[in-house]
């Protein structure tokens, strides 16, 4: 989907073709930020606060200083929606660097922090929350503050493609046998009506859709709990699910090649998919469940 033509840049909004940096640039030579990725249904935002909270959490973290509190960023992200009259699903993309300057580790005096915003079209992806995904397994190769959400992907990124050219969603990554988290998403075990994750520690982000999957069991009495499960658990699982802002909870059916419970979506993740339509405001003619009662009628 094509990205919208109006871009935020900074405190000001540019057409995308106007909008450029020099190529001594923090973010390009040593991946010197942090970023979010904010879900819009239907031209409004999805976990708005959360996302620029975290954001300002990931700026801290490695000591920058954002040109704007968090009040102004929300008004400036509704603006940025107006602009380009987002009406449908979407998505936005923030990025904060450490700024413009000559190359050197050290960080640079008197430089301001580059940012920028964009939105892009983006339909839910319906079929594979409907029917499940495939997963394989992947070492964990990235560092240890992982709550940081930095521009610093490579790991991710090699584990994500290795996962696409053998026909799956995603890589479940796993530090000495402990599985973390997915390449782009948290990930969740269901075993005995329980479900099963990594503690929110500095080893995985703290994902947004993560905090409300807890909360989603909170009020469905569904046990939720932080202890982080072992790959050869996985075959043991009745379900398996994953969630990020662009997968949603997204359910798992199969792990390196073989079939997880019974090969179809579980009980309970379909009750946090339903918890997360309904939370999100998603309206019948775009629900999933809406589609599934169709279907099997």
């Amino acid at each position: 989907m094509a990205i919208k033509p109006i871009i935020l840049s900074g405190k000001e909004f540019v057409n995308h073709d106007e909008l450029s940096y020099p190529f001594e640039e923090r973010g390009l030579q040593f991946g010197d930020g942090v970023y979010e990725v904010i879900r819009v249904y239907g031209g409004s935002y999805y976990l708005l606060n959360e996302h620029v909270d975290r954001l300002f959490r990931s700026a801290e973290a490695i000591k920058i200083a954002l040109p704007f509190s968090k009040n102004e960023l929300k008004e400036l992200l509704d603006q940025l929606l107006e602009k380009n009259l987002v009406d449908k699903d979407a998505k936005v993309y923030l990025q904060v660097t450490r700024g413009s300057a000559a190359r050197d580790h050290a960080f640079p005096a008197d430089v301001e922090a580059n940012f920028y915003a964009y939105a892009q079209e983006l339909p839910r992806n319906l079929e594979v929350m409907k029917s499940g995904g495939s997963v394989i397994s992947h070492k964990d190769l990235r560092w240890d503050w992982c709550y940081i959400k930095s521009l610093n992907l490579l790991p991710n990124v090699l584990a994500k493609q290795e996962a696409k050219e053998k026909g799956c969603v995603e890589a479940i990554l796993h530090k000495d046998g402990l599985v973390t988290e997915g390449s782009s998403s948290n990930a969740y075990l269901v075993r005995d009506g329980k479900v099963y994750t990594h503690p929110a520690k500095e080893n995985i982000l703290h994902g947004c859709v993560r905090m409300r999957v807890e909360q989603f069991c909170r009020d469905l009495d569904i046990p939720f709990v932080e202890d982080a499960f072992r790959v050869e658990d996985i075959q043991y699982a009745d379900e398996m699910f994953i969630s990020s802002s662009t997968a949603e909870i997204t359910p798992i059916i199969e792990f390196d090649g073989k079939k997880i419970g019974n090969g179809i979506p579980g009980e309970i993740t379909r009750e946090l998919q339903h918890a997360y339509e309904q939370d999100a405001g998603i309206p019948m003619a775009n629900s999933l469940f809406e589609r599934v009662e169709r279907q099997n009628a």
